[in-house]
């Protein structure tokens, strides 16, 4: 299945079918890559005097008469030494607006008699012909007028064309995809021929409405002409030849305009990559301001730091709302369209186009098959991680590689490697979703009635961690049983017993799971639990631990349901202890179970049992306390217990030491310094201890026990030989 994903995509990148959507993630790849790398610099050799609301504000609505442009050109080139002046805007209908036309109505008609006015008309008659004026105004300087092309079922036409950059049929005898025009809106005759040159503004609006290209040479009847910004460029550099670099392919014989260039002779080229249809990409600098903005008006009334405009090149167009001249573009939804032929001409002097030479369909095929071959045979036969990081480093040196190629001026296709990685990875993640739910049927098997649902599902994630086998681990195992069940259960119905053992068991055991623990079996009315099988757990002490009081506090929750149902109080006792133990399955032929066993499981159970010999709920051993160093505890005695040779130390915990309040503080180091002096047999001084600890907690009888305990010893002292070890001898 992978390969064929492989081939499919292959097929797409040779272009043997077309998918569209292939086409639109290429587009989302271009425009992140864009803006990614955009320098995000200001062009100071450009300038875009800006046809604003200001503007408007200042001279009147648009258009203005071609009087005032003319002044414009004049302060521009003369006051200000511009290098070259582009319109972007289309001058196609005559300036009525000095009102000579009704002057030479009333010549011919009212006033045709009067000498007076005639002579008057024929000397103002000069003035008042603006376009005239205005044509004057950009004779012999170098300006550069806009115009655009049409789609026209009529071919209406309208003003007049400048001399084309190639002429008529130049390409006719080559196949090469020029977007061809059937009309167009240009400027007044004498105008057009007054200036310099001329050049398109007509971009390339992509199928989701952002302007990422603009044609550099269209096709209109039969011959080619360029646009405003290839215009603006050979003007200012003197009209320098435009050469088109055509290649042909070896295995069709297809033509192909890959460039065009402008010879500069010693000073070398300017090469501008073009696609199918004779577009360049827009270099873009970055979002809108890339460029500094003028108000024409500031211009008119000679208000702008003259730096700003000497040997600038000068685009004339508008932001005015009113107007209407704004695109989206890959770095703006609102972008100025004058600055779209600033991006243009900036990229064109600068030389930082992007091309995508057609080599580079043969290298993306050939990427497509290497990476993708090696996909589809790896990850099948990885685990979920490995598949997650072969994806990701496919993705990276794809990436990588693009970036690269960017970086050199090349657009490396990508869409096709980005997507097959994408579906390699679902398709082999959907597949391992339905082999990971097999083994987590077979897991919870094996596991479900010991530990949680969130240990399964961890184990069936790497099933090879888990092992039922019997190994050696350091582990810490509880035990907590009810205190006096023997005679609670004998005042009971066999129905109400169950419904009482149902109603703490369950509660308990979820604290145990919710704590990543492994229930190891149910004796009676006992729990044993245990941590760090059969997933391993760094904090299996903490945790032990922190169940252990939860389990405490939630059977002290249960007492008021339990009183409402008559049923007797109950009270738990919890000896943790932690240590290394066997943990596997283990039994007979007949029968095995999951389970512990070792000295540290029989000193767990021991330190259940004598809970209630010290009247407290929970013991922990010694190696338990060390493992969880930031809890607060009351050492209650050095104890040698059923079936152990050698004494141990045995601790109370009391909780997290930045949670237990100042005077429980006192409380547990006053007891702990008592327990000092009583292993150094001063008694006296025991007993003291005592009576305060009895006046700050005068219910306890773990202080009642050892009071009763300093003054048995204090009547009867012990021989040399007493080291103020407790022995139990019963379990």
């Amino acid at each position: 299945m992978g390969l064929l994903i492989v081939m499919f995509l292959v097929g797409n990148a040779s272009q043997l079918f077309k998918l569209d959507f292939v086409d639109h993630i290429a587009t989302f790849l271009y425009d992140y890559q864009l803006r990614f790398t955009m320098p995000r610099t200001l062009d100071e050799r450009i300038v875009i005097l800006d046809i604003d609301e200001k503007s408007l504000k200042e001279e009147g609505r648009w258009p203005w008469g071609r009087d005032r442009l003319a002044l414009l050109m004049d302060k521009l080139f003369d006051q200000y030494g511009v290098a070259v002046v582009g319109f972007d805007v289309v001058f196609a209908e005559r300036d009525t607006s000095s009102g000579l036309k009704v002057l030479q109505s009333l010549s011919q008609n009212q006033l045709k008699t009067d000498v007076t006015f005639q002579a008057e008309l024929a000397r103002l008659r000069p003035q008042l012909e603006y376009d005239n004026l205005f044509a004057e105004s950009i004779k012999r300087r170098n300006v550069v007028m806009g115009y655009y092309m049409s789609v026209d079922a009529n071919a209406r036409a309208s003003g007049a064309l400048p001399d084309p950059a190639f002429p008529k049929d130049t390409f006719a005898s080559m196949p090469i995809g020029f977007s061809h025009w059937t009309g167009y809106g240009a400027n007044l005759p004498e105008l057009q021929f007054a200036a310099a040159a001329g050049g398109h503004f007509n971009p390339q609006v992509d199928i989701d409405g952002n302007v990422r290209k603009v044609p550099i040479l269209v096709e209109y009847g039969g011959a080619y002409y360029e646009s405003l910004s290839l215009a603006m460029v050979r003007t200012v550099l003197g009209q320098p030849p435009l050469i088109a670099n055509v290649a042909t392919k070896a295995v069709d014989g297809y033509d192909s305009l890959e460039s065009l260039a402008l010879d500069l002779g010693k000073d070398g080229k300017l090469i501008i990559p073009v696609d199918g249809t004779v577009s360049a990409f827009v270099p873009y600098r970055g979002e809108q301001g890339s460029f500094r903005y003028i108000s024409v008006t500031d211009v008119l009334h000679s208000r702008v730091n003259p730096a700003w405009l000497t040997n600038k090149i000068v685009l004339i167009g508008t932001t005015a709302p009113g107007l209407i001249d704004m695109r989206a573009t890959p770095v703006g939804e609102v972008f100025p369209g004058v600055e779209v032929h600033a991006n243009l001409i900036s990229g064109i002097l600068d030389q930082t186009f992007k091309r995508e030479p057609s080599y580079m369909h043969g290298a993306e095929i050939i990427w497509l098959l290497l990476i993708g071959g090696a996909l589809a045979f790896l990850l099948p036969r990885f685990t979920a991680p490995k598949i997650i990081f072969a994806s990701v480093m496919a993705f990276a040196l794809t990436s990588a590689l693009s970036l690269i190629a960017w970086h050199n001026g090349i657009m490396m296709p990508v869409a096709n490697s980005f997507l097959m990685i994408a579906l390699l990875f679902a398709l082999t993640i959907s597949y391992g979703y339905f082999v990971e739910s097999r083994n987590k049927r077979q897991i919870t098997n094996l596991f479900g009635q010991y530990v949680p649902s969130e240990l399964v599902d961890e184990m069936s994630k790497n099933p090879t961690r888990v092992s039922m086998e019997s190994r050696s681990a350091e582990m810490t195992i509880l035990f907590s049983d009810v205190r006096g069940f023997t005679s609670i259960s004998e005042k009971m119905d066999a129905k109400a017993l169950t419904e009482l053992m149902n109603s703490f068991l369950t509660p308990l055991s979820k604290i145990v799971y919710n704590h990543r623990g492994t229930i190891d079996k149910y004796m009676g009315d006992c729990i044993m639990a245990f941590w760090g099988a059969p997933l391993s757990d760094d904090q299996h002490a903490r945790h032990a631990l922190i169940a252990g009081l939860e389990m405490l506090a939630a059977v002290k929750s249960l007492q008021p349901q339990f009183k409402e149902k008559g049923w007797p109080e109950i009270r738990v006792g919890v000896g943790i202890n932690t240590g290394r133990v066997s943990v596997g399955n283990m039994g007979s032929e007949v029968r095995v179970a999951y389970t512990v066993m070792g000295d540290a499981v029989n000193l767990a159970s021991r330190l259940e049992g004598i809970t209630k010999q010290y009247a407290v709920d929970m013991i922990v051993g010694e190696a338990t306390k060390k493992a969880v160093p930031d809890f607060l505890y009351r050492e209650l005695d050095y104890v040698r217990v059923k079936g152990k040779n050698e004494a141990i130390a045995i601790y109370e915990p009391i909780g997290v030491l930045t949670e237990v309040s100042e005077d429980l503080l006192r409380e547990v180091k006053l007891f702990n310094e008592m327990r000092q002096v009583y292993l150094q047999q001063n008694w006296s001084a025991a007993e003291k201890m005592l009576a305060e600890l009895l006046s700050f907690s005068p219910d306890s009888k773990l202080y009642q026990i050892y009071a009763d305990r300093v003054a048995s010893l204090k009547l009867n002292p012990p021989t040399e030989q007493w080291d103020g070890v407790f022995v139990f001898d019963s379990k």
